[in-house]
């Protein structure tokens, strides 16, 4: 049980940081969303979650944001 819950906190604390690093972006990009999704698929990996889970869902979320214009009222990381 303390191992899931220090996973899970690590997860959390991971892509948080993954997101922090999009803020003040006005258009998302390939270049500005890699390396936040790079973060994104290392802290999924370190979770335990199967490589190819992770590959699926990173690449389905820079297919879904990419060129994405930001909303005003809500920052690129929270979008």
């Amino acid at each position: 049980m303390v191992i899931a819950g220090f996973m899970l906190e690590n997860l959390t604390d991971r892509l948080g940081q993954a997101l922090r690093n999009l803020r003040g972006v006005g258009k998302l990009s390939e270049d500005n969303m890699e390396e936040a999704l790079q973060e994104v698929r290392k802290a999924l990996l370190g979770a335990d979650v199967h490589f190819r889970v992770a590959r699926d869902f990173v690449n389905k979320v820079k297919e879904a944001c990419v060129g994405q214009e930001v909303i005003k009222s809500v920052t690129p990381g929270q979008w």
